[in-house]
């Protein structure tokens, strides 16, 4: 009997620690603009209201590194304008360029390990993620 009621209790224990404690926002909208490789701009759905975003965990070549910069933006135009995309985020705080860093995501796809896939942008690991391992087994696939 004591063996049982260990075996539940470690089930129990094991389970409780599985779950998320800090849950992700995962919001409905629309692209209206692309800044550049790794910053959009979006419309809310529930709020229509228009918000700059970064992709988490990625670094896209400035526009002025031409034509690399220039391109990850082209093809970040191609991912995200003119479908729904959800952006996953553990908060709403704006950083020092007014934008929320999120996850993109269009259907089951992360735009960031996309554009990391196809060698337009780097994976950033300087501030770990919940995708981290994501983007860099994209990496990898890409070198």
């Amino acid at each position: 009997m004591f063996k049982i009621l260990s075996i539940c209790f470690c089930l129990f224990f094991l389970l409780s620690c599985n779950t998320n404690t800090n849950e992700a926002n995962l919001l409905s909208a629309k692209a209206t603009r692309v800044l550049s490789g790794q910053t959009i701009e979006v419309m809310l759905t529930e709020t229509s209201k228009i918000t700059k975003v970064r992709i988490t965990g990625i670094d896209a070549p400035d526009l002025r590194q031409s034509p690399w910069g220039e391109t990850a933006r082209e093809r970040l135009t191609e991912l995200v304008m003119g479908v729904p995309i959800s952006i996953e985020t553990d908060n709403l705080k704006s950083d020092r360029f007014n934008r929320i860093n999120a996850h993109i995501w269009q259907n089951n796809t992360s735009i960031g390990e996309q554009l990391v896939k196809e060698g337009y942008v780097l994976a950033n690991m300087e501030y770990p993620h919940s995708y981290s391992k994501l983007l860099i087994d994209a990496q990898e696939y890409a070198r």
